[in-house]
């Protein structure tokens, strides 16, 4: 649907801290111009929200778009458990699936704008058999969708980077096309080689101004070692606020002091981490995080994929689940994982303009739940989905685009 103004009455914006408390929002040129009570606005078309809670639009901030078959015929998963038996198989039947697909991407985009995402990062493979293949798939499914999302890509060494000669050099070559983040992969456990992986990964961020954005799955004391590392390196290389640590499985199994010296160093070197709540893995504590002013985001990962069959791209209740997975059990408490799909994963990408205040796109969802908390346990029907000003679901409805 095409931009209009639009005064949304009778709702109750949420922000983080803040009771949910009844407010109109008037939105112009596909910005939230006023919120306030009694707006009026004689020129602008009116939708009475009836009470509804209103969020920012939802942030994936760790997702693979280029892995997914989503709208593709059934495929059994042949994966096993293993990382090293995962990253094989999805290797060996990217041909036979034809993936990376901008049809299933797209299709994915699609599924996850309707339940309220406007902005996602997406992880992309890279290695000397895919080459940039994955790159240009994503972008391709990005324009499809151009102005209701935003797309951030992660050039992202799957199947090992010191291991993998060529790896490196296709990353500066993403980097070089325009891709904003450089990924890496368990620099100890998977490459063997912290020392030398960090030096790659940092250089090119270096090199060409991009973010950096870890896997790291490794567990235990080696997990928790490399948390160090990337810290140091982030102090180095004057790379605070750009710097994220996906997954960080060993931070949820360590004791509680050593969770919170680490965290406190995190804040302390703009160090951000994403957890995505996968399978049985750790969870990165959510209040220790908070405790700390610690930088957390949360992601939907896999998506219907060689890796896993599920997933909808619903980041709502993805924060639901990192949510009941974390035991938060207050209201206070679920909301900090409610802010950490949205505000927080607004601060990882560094998102100038972001929420529910005058200035900012107009990117937001409503629904109808008795408190924010109550939002994220039942994960309601999205009533309304705008992106950047424009009606992409009204009353359950999918608007067509324009």
């Amino acid at each position: 649907m095409t931009v209009n103004d639009l005064l949304l009455t009778g709702g109750r914006p949420w922000v983080p801290g803040r009771p949910a408390a009844a407010a109109d929002i008037l939105i112009r040129d596909g910005r939230i111009e006023t919120i306030g009570p009694g707006l009026s606005a004689p020129d602008a078309d009116t939708l009475d929200l009836a009470g509804a809670l209103v969020f920012p639009g939802l942030v994936d901030t760790h997702c693979h778009l280029d892995k997914t078959l989503f709208g593709a015929p059934w495929t059994p998963n042949t994966g096993g458990r293993t990382l090293t038996g995962r990253i094989a198989n999805g290797e060996g039947r990217r041909a036979e699936l034809g993936i990376p697909s901008a049809e299933y991407a797209g299709n994915l985009l699609g599924e996850m704008i309707r339940r309220g995402t406007a902005h996602v990062r997406s992880h992309i493979d890279i290695d000397p058999e895919i080459g940039l293949r994955g790159v240009e798939a994503v972008r391709a499914a990005a324009a499809r969708h151009a102005g209701r999302v935003d797309v951030e890509l992660v050039a992202f060494p799957q199947g090992g980077l010191i291991t993998r000669p060529g790896t490196a050099e296709l990353l500066e070559a993403a980097l070089a096309d325009g891709v904003q983040v450089v990924g890496g992969l368990d620099p100890a456990g998977y490459d063997r080689d912290p020392v030398a992986h960090l030096d790659v990964i940092f250089g090119l961020a270096e090199k060409y101004g991009a973010k950096v954005d870890i896997h790291l799955h490794d567990a235990g004391s080696l997990g928790a070692w490399q948390f160090g590392l990337i810290i140091e390196r982030t102090r180095a290389t004057g790379l605070s606020g750009r710097v994220a640590i996906s997954h960080a499985y060993a931070m949820g199994a360590l004791p509680a002091d050593e969770q919170r010296r680490i965290a406190d160093d995190l804040a302390e070197a703009g160090v951000a981490m994403v957890t995505c709540a996968v399978g049985d893995a750790p969870v990165v504590p959510l209040r220790v995080m908070h405790e700390a002013s610690a930088a957390l985001a949360l992601g939907n990962d896999g998506i219907r994929d060689l890796w896993t069959p599920y997933g909808d791209g619903d980041m709502l209740r993805r924060i639901n689940t990192v949510a009941f997975r974390d035991r938060l059990l207050a209201d206070a408490e679920i909301e900090l994982a409610l802010a950490a799909g949205t505000y927080g994963g607004a601060r990882v990408l560094g998102l100038e303009r972001y929420g529910l205040e005058p200035g900012a796109p107009a990117d937001l969802f409503a629904v109808d739940a008795e408190t924010p908390a109550a939002a994220v346990v039942s994960v309601p029907p999205r009533r309304l989905v705008l992106q950047r000003g424009r009606i992409v679901v009204r009353d359950g409805t999918t608007a067509q685009p324009d």
